[in-house]
């Protein structure tokens, strides 16, 4: 499996670093688990003139678009079975999406079967602290 960054910021967030570290820990883990070997998963940081987006993307088994607005949830699983098997509690999403709302941010997932899937952490701009001396270090 490849992981590659791609830092194209060279803000800083101002948030709770062990909240965020779990958020970002739990998107990065669920990529390596529906991603096969030899896929591709990539961690961006990107600039928009309201937001800074924190993105895991992976070229995984996707989601079917039905399950999409219930990921977030706790405990829902969209294939149990295999839940079971590799284990989880079914809490991750639901973890991201209560420190996301701790930092007045979003989540915004965009995935289709056989395509990957996108996990946007979209953060308010008010919340981009300058970092001198470290361009584009997160």
């Amino acid at each position: 499996m490849q992981i590659g960054l791609d830092i194209q910021s060279s803000w800083q967030l101002d948030g709770d670093e062990g909240l965020l570290r779990s958020a970002i820990g739990n998107l990065v883990n669920n990529a390596i688990d529906h991603t096969p070997a030899g896929g591709v998963i990539t961690l961006r940081w990107l600039d928009e003139p309201d937001a800074s987006c924190i993105i895991v993307e992976d070229n995984g088994e996707g989601i079917a678009h039905e399950h999409i607005h219930r990921l977030t949830e706790r405990f829902y699983r969209v294939d149990a079975g295999r839940s079971r098997e590799r284990g989880g509690t079914g809490l991750g999403l639901a973890i991201v999406k209560h420190v996301l709302q701790v930092h007045d941010a979003r989540l915004e997932i965009l995935s289709a079967p056989g395509e990957g899937s996108q996990f946007i952490c979209r953060f308010p701009a008010r919340l981009r602290v300058d970092n001198p001396g470290r361009p584009g270090n997160v």
